[in-house]
């Protein structure tokens, strides 16, 4: 049944100014509209996410969402390139130079946002 609609991402911020600056800056994503008190951003197939203000923002241990990318290597250096720093975790897998852990039939990468929020690079081998 809800497989029928489009989902879509909350991103929470406990300084939404600051977090704007680095999704905007650092990620160089355009903001499509501020509604509510947060900002939309809109994605490739119709995908966008909400980056909202909550003092809840970065308590989540786990990925908050990810990008589905063609290339996860080359985005890692490119946004490294940026000042975005890729987290190190010690998980099973292959490397890449880069960076990037390959395993289970995906190659993957993580990063915190400026908010604490893990975000991930995903990409399907």
């Amino acid at each position: 049944m809800l497989q029928e609609f489009p989902m879509y991402a909350y991103i929470p911020a406990k300084d939404l100014a600051r977090a704007r600056q680095f999704y905007e800056t650092k990620l160089g994503l355009k903001p499509k509209e501020e509604v509510n008190g947060g900002v939309v951003y809109e994605f490739s197939r119709g995908t966008a996410c909400f980056l909202y203000p909550t003092p809840n923002a970065g308590t989540s241990k786990a990925s908050q969402a990810f990008w589905s990318v063609d290339d996860v290597d080359r985005l890692i250096e490119a946004l490294k390139a940026k000042g975005v720093v890729f987290e190190d975790y010690d998980l099973p897998g292959e490397k890449s130079k880069a960076g990037a852990i390959s395993a289970g039939g995906a190659k993957a990468a993580w990063f915190k946002d400026s908010e604490g929020n893990i975000m991930a690079l995903i990409q399907q081998l």
